[in-house]
């Protein structure tokens, strides 16, 4: 009869699995509401232990927070082939399962972290990374929306465009998180369609907009979710 032994890990592959279940219990869970004896129990270690590895909660929740903007990043990742329109329907989709499957740690992530009182320097270096975290997700969904429409340097009109688009996408996931009133597929397509509409309105004033409308719809298919807006919108002016 053999019996099984614990097998020891390593100090990064230790790190990697508290901030593995730190994550897993701020999904769940308000991050304030989450302490380091919760950690401990999930991961199966004692409160000691944790803190061999990280100096306090705050440090933790860092890590996760650093490891979930890393997954969110990765989302707005998509191959730059097919018409615009289908690409940021399937970044839209990953977006919101990255939401859905992370509902406290993303309220947290985008609203600043959990409920710290930003008086000590550690308060307020963790409030800055933070920060940092959210506007280095913020600049790569906007990176990766140049490169899909094939655009090196945006010039103002169209920044602003891309910007707004970005926030509204984060506000949209916010407000949809609490209850969830509104069926997931109907806001990944409307986002999409928001981000046409923005486009449009600025175009109206703007020629070098215009051109990035016609590029944009140049190789849209007849069922395409821009295609599916510019049918809406003329049966509502019939």
């Amino acid at each position: 009869m053999t019996t099984g032994v614990r097998r020891r890990m390593g100090v990064e592959e230790r790190r990697q699995q508290l901030i593995s279940v730190a994550l897993d219990l701020f999904s769940r869970r308000s991050p304030d509401e989450v302490s380091i004896d919760d950690i401990a129990a999930a991961a199966g270690i004692s409160r000691p232990l944790v803190y061999h590895y990280f100096p306090g909660k705050l440090s933790l929740y860092e890590a996760a927070l650093r490891r979930a903007s890393e997954e969110l990043k990765a989302r707005f990742t998509e191959p730059h082939e097919g018409p615009l329109g289908a690409r940021l329907l399937h970044v839209m989709h990953r977006f919101f399962a990255h939401v859905d499957e992370y509902g406290p740690g993303f309220s947290a992530l985008m609203r600043g972290g959990p409920a710290v009182s930003a008086t000590g320097s550690r308060e307020k270096e963790h409030v800055s990374t933070t920060n940092a975290l959210i506007d280095d997700v913020r600049q790569s969904a906007y990176e990766q929306m140049l490169a899909h429409l094939g655009i090196a340097k945006a010039p103002p009109r169209l920044e602003l465009v891309i910007r707004s688009w970005i926030s509204l996408a984060e506000s949209t996931a916010l407000i949809w998180l609490d209850g969830r009133r509104i069926p997931r597929e109907e806001l990944e397509l409307q986002l999409v369609h928001d981000f046409a509409a923005l486009v449009a309105v600025s175009a109206t004033r703007d020629e070098g907009m215009a051109d990035v409308l016609r590029a944009i719809l140049k190789d849209e298919p007849a069922d395409g979710p821009f295609a599916e807006l510019i049918g809406r919108l003329t049966s509502l002016t019939s």
